[in-house]
């Protein structure tokens, strides 16, 4: 993860003070341009906001300081130290899959802990 992605996880939260997680999230998918190329740089962050019409002054004061980078920080160190390190990512009881799985290695992951309860 660079800069941007940073900062596009900080944004979505401010889009999410607003009800908006899901729409910017897809906004997000739809005008992504490679990592760290520039596409999710600040003033296209807060451009991509207002095109979806969410309240530009409350959106950028969010993003301007800050209010989510520790969590945002946090989250990406704890996700390191538990070995995710691609994108998508998920965490099934503390156990990282990495990648784009087959419904399969899901299946099996989730039965197996569900297994583990019953003993």
């Amino acid at each position: 993860m660079g800069e941007e992605s940073l900062w596009a996880a900080e944004a979505s939260e401010c889009a999410a003070d607003q009800d908006a997680f899901w729409e910017y999230h897809d906004y997000l998918w739809a005008n992504h341009g490679g990592e760290n190329q520039g596409a999710f740089n600040k003033e296209n962050l807060k451009e991509f906001a207002a095109e979806l019409y969410l309240d530009s002054t409350a959106f950028d004061e969010c993003l301007d300081t800050g209010k989510y980078t520790a969590q945002i920080q946090n989250d990406a160190e704890v996700a390191r130290s538990i070995g995710v390190t691609s994108t998508p990512a998920f965490i099934i009881n503390g156990q990282p899959v990495l990648g784009a799985q087959p419904f399969a290695v899901f299946q099996e992951i989730i039965e197996n802990e569900l297994a583990s309860l019953d003993q």
